[in-house]
């Protein structure tokens, strides 16, 4: 684990201190604290749902803490990858029937899903916008007034 670490370019864990990691963090923790009230009765009724919620949970809270006290391009881009995820996820569950999730098709007005997807919807606009205005810095040239 340690040798494929030092792989990686160590421009993806330096801080960035964006103002944007406050927002970030706050809304990765109403994501991953919408999905509490749902791990037990998913648990009894799609098991693997269940564990998938908390698994996202423990997750959003990891990166609303990484964001928080080291905003990096590694915790952008799994804060993108997270909770753009779960969004998908949600999605999948109301257009097609899950395992044990049937009833779930067609529930869009889920009031914590109307909590939780617009959170991580915003934790994913916001993670893209910094990793790509990061990235416009990054290189010479690089940027809207470049010409190729």
């Amino acid at each position: 684990m340690i040798a494929v670490l030092r792989q990686v370019p160590s421009f993806m864990f330096r801080p960035r201190r964006q103002p944007q990691r406050w927002l970030l963090a706050v809304l990765a923790v109403v994501a991953g604290l919408a999905h509490v009230p749902l791990i037990p009765p998913h648990l009894s009724e799609a098991p693997y749902m269940g564990v998938l919620f908390i698994l996202l949970t423990i997750a959003c809270l990891m990166l609303a803490g990484a964001a928080t006290f080291r905003d990096s391009a590694a915790v952008y881009s799994t804060s993108a990858a997270v909770c753009g995820v779960a969004v998908i996820g949600y999605v999948a569950t109301r257009l097609v029937p899950f395992p044990m999730l049937a009833d779930e098709v067609g529930n869009w007005l889920e009031p914590l899903g109307l909590l939780a997807v617009p959170a991580e919807t915003a934790v994913v606009v916001i993670a893209v916008r910094v990793l790509l205005r990061a990235s416009r810095h990054s290189f010479p040239g690089a940027g809207p007034s470049s010409t190729i």
